[in-house]
């Protein structure tokens, strides 16, 4: 066993110790055992004790033996709710059967990283939660010991039954927790060793399973209360442009129309949070009694837009190439490429230099050069945005999906004045969050569109106001070049990568640390279309383009391209270039080698087109091999094998789950996704044009390994994503001959013109 210290005494540990119906409440703060956490549990048929109230955060024991988990962290899918309590069961050793869990509201008081995000949730919980678990079973173990006047070393607990082996006695946890209510919290703990897990490491069911499949309330759309209207808003139809008149006196006679009117999100003079993000604070709300009746109200309002004051000359937030057209201040897909193409290399800052690559390249016998570029992106959560809210009497009760409430509160705090004491933020869960939910202008919508109405409001997107409200996955540009000797032999890498509005570089990140000479660049241009984090923020490009150029570069020195990648690892193992290097090569290798042989690489792919990616992200490694084959013009995936290092699994079900979505997710994207701009109107917004991957596109098998090592856990809900990317644009080629370097694939594979073309 290990030995923890609990990290606190027992008044910064216990937030509350109370004995309500015989039972024992170990309220703690979950961010106090060093590192932030989210938790669930298991919803079951039973009931606790009316008698006891909910604290957020905290382990509760009932005098039945029943325990209760909340769950301070958002559910976006990941199951979180199901895998954070089995910590925090394993090291109390309880009856997984007993546990129940519920979703605790924001409190700011208790935790500090009321987040969803970042693949952090098992990772950063990891101790705490084990930490929690492990010291309220030290606190009935003594309570038994006390009462039976014997040593705790003489006793063991087995699914809430604590045992003296030497007397037969045995009580259970529900029986003893009062008197554990009394006992100090230990200053340490010993937690278990891995070996010894009777419930990590085994397959569980969803707690929320039943909920889901039998269509009971869950979701932000859900949610009905008494006296609640619905409201919609009414957004500019393109960036850079601004709410000018409304006609809405014919609207407001429509049948269920209570009024319609228009607010400002974000005044000029609020200071935002960061994820405040949005490019319309202007806007037209109509609200209404029904969905169906605002929605027809919606069609039948009459607003005229005009460009924002400072795009009315021209463009500035963009720089133009001579000859390009006057867009009057709106972006094109058109104006994007090319800005891309010809200036964004031109503004590039170094940003890792190893060697000297420019001498590397004078002398090179051969120099392969590479671009690769991708479209913007649409989060499309299964559930659009939504929120209910009631400000009212100097309170704000809010409810729905959002990632990050504990920064929707602050923006509510400073929007409305109201004090944080006031306001109570409680979630739902989400039906998809991708990164779009760390952004709750939604959630600032609902409180202000209430706070004006003065009743009780749930505001809804349409599927196009969600498409085309912004908060996009950037556009992204990269060039790679390699250098080679006279002997075929990689000397030098140099990458320039960029975008629209951010950089997708990682300069520390692997192949960097195995070259000699290797250069980073790094570039943006600025935009008015607003972005935000989407699964696997930039990674989810730049990885793709990374893993095709290294199988080129592979090919083209005569390589297989996994022991090419093998080779360059084990230099970065033995000898590394550089102290910055942010990855372990020796478990990038791992998975690696084990998605080799488990999907038998070296023993001829059965006439099916194989491409291999690997890469490194939220502290995890992913390797993937894609077997494809062509039909009709439209690519099969037959088989896609993965092996992931993500340290100890929590629950493998669950987790080959995530692995499964993550990679259909990215080939999905990889092949049809995209959003293209003219004169600054999104030109998909519903699924008719924004395509998504269907059923019958998704791989027929997918098999999943992990790498059993016994770390600590690591992320695991994004990097599954971003390197089957690789291994679709490298199937491809071995399909039909031809590289793919402009996302999406499926444009150049039906012989179309892609739009970030020019």
């Amino acid at each position: 066993m290990t030995k923890v210290k609990t990290g606190i005494g027992r008044r910064s540990f216990i937030k509350s110790v109370s004995i309500a119906g015989g039972g024992l409440i170990i309220g703690f703060n979950w961010m106090a055992c060093k590192k932030a956490t989210e938790e669930g549990g298991k919803e079951m048929a039973m009931q606790m004790p009316d008698e006891w109230f909910e604290l957020n955060g905290y382990l509760k024991i009932g005098d039945n033996g029943v325990v209760t988990i909340y769950s301070p962290n958002p559910e976006i899918g990941q199951n979180v709710k199901t895998s954070m309590p089995m910590i925090v069961a394993e090291e109390l050793d309880v009856d997984w059967d007993k546990v129940i869990v519920e979703q605790a509201p924001l409190n700011t008081d208790i935790f500090t990283r009321q987040l969803a995000g970042g693949s952090q949730s098992i990772r950063q919980g990891w101790e705490s939660l084990r930490t929690a678990g492990a010291t309220a079973r030290q606190m009935l173990l003594t309570a038994a010991a006390n009462q039976w006047e014997v040593p705790v070393s003489e006793l063991s607990v087995e699914k809430g039954i604590i045992s003296h082996a030497n007397s037969d006695k045995s009580i259970s946890y529900g029986e003893i927790a009062k008197a554990a209510a009394q006992v100090e919290v230990p200053e340490e703990v010993e937690l278990k060793d891995n070996d010894s897990f009777k419930i990590i490491g085994t397959s569980r069911k969803n707690v929320d399973a039943k909920k889901i499949v039998t269509g009971q309330p869950l979701y932000g759309l859900d949610v009905y209360k008494d006296g609640m209207v619905i409201a919609m808003m009414v957004q500019p139809p393109a960036f850079g442009m601004q709410l000018k008149t409304m006609d809405a006196e014919k609207v407001k006679e429509m049948p269920g129309i209570i009024d319609v009117f228009t607010i400002d999100t974000y005044p000029e003079d609020m200071e935002k949070e960061w994820s405040d993000v949005t490019a319309f604070s202007k806007l037209a709300v109509i609200v209404g009694e029904s969905t169906w009746q605002v929605m027809k109200a919606k069609k039948a309002l009459k607003v005229e837009w005009e460009l924002k004051p400072d795009l009315v000359e021209q463009i500035q937030i963009l720089e133009k190439s001579p000859g390009m057209e006057n867009t009057s201040g709106l972006e094109s897909s058109k104006m994007h490429a090319s800005l891309m193409k010809e200036i964004g290399s031109k503004k590039a800052e170094v940003v890792r230099k190893d060697g000297d690559p420019e001498k590397a390249f004078k002398n090179a016998a051969r120099v392969i050069e590479r671009s690769y570029t991708c479209p913007f992106l649409a989060h499309n959560c299964m559930e659009p945005m939504n929120f209910y809210a009631n400000v009212s009497d100097g309170k704000a009760e809010l409810l729905g999906p959002i990632q990050t409430p504990e920064y929707a509160e602050k923006s509510i705090n400073k929007r409305l004045g109201l004090a944080l004491e006031d306001i109570d933020i409680q979630m739902t869960r989400m039906g998809g969050g991708f990164g779009r939910r760390l952004y709750g202008n939604f959630l600032v919508e609902a409180a202000v569109i209430s706070d004006k109405i003065g009743k009780p409001v749930k505001l809804v997107y349409t599927r196009e106001d969600d498409m085309s409200n912004g908060v996009y996955r950037p556009a992204y540009h990269v060039t790679y070049r390699a250098a080679l000797d006279g002997n075929n032999k990689l000397t030098a890498l140099h990458v320039n990568a960029g975008g629209i509005p951010e950089s997708p570089l990682f300069a520390n990140r692997f192949p960097a640390g195995a070259i000699d000479n290797y250069l980073a660049e790094s570039w943006t241009l600025e935009s008015n279309i607003s972005v935000g984090a989407f699964r696997a923020p930039r990674s989810n490009f730049i990885a793709g383009a990374e893993q095709s150029f290294l199988d080129e570069l592979a090919e083209e020195m005569g390589q297989d391209p996994i022991q090419f990648r093998l080779d360059l690892l084990k230099r970065a193992q033995n000898d590394p270039v550089g102290e910055s290097n942010d990855y372990d090569a020796a478990r990038y290798a791992g998975v690696l080698e084990l998605v080799r042989d488990k999907s038998g690489w070296n023993n001829g792919s059965s006439g099916l087109n194989r491409g291999v990616s690997a890469y490194y992200c939220h502290n995890s490694y992913v390797a993937q091999i894609l077997d494809m084959s062509i039909k009709g013009n439209q690519p099969v995936i037959d088989k896609v094998t993965c092996a992931v290092d993500c340290g100890i699994v929590v629950n493998p079900d669950a987790a080959k789950n995530m692995v499964e979505g993550g990679t259909i997710d990215g080939i999905g994207h990889a092949l049809y996704s995209q959003v293209t701009f003219e004169d600054g109107k999104p030109q998909q917004n519903n699924f008719d044009t924004y395509r998504l991957i269907r059923h019958q596109e998704a791989p027929k098998k997918i098999d999943v390994y992990f790498v059993e090592n016994g770390i600590d856990p690591t992320g695991l809900g994004e990097p599954p994503f971003p390197p089957i990317m690789g291994a679709v644009a490298n199937a491809l080629y071995k399909a039909t001959g031809q590289r793919f370097y402009d996302q999406p694939f499926i444009n150049q594979l039906n012989g179309k013109q892609t739009e970030l073309k020019t």
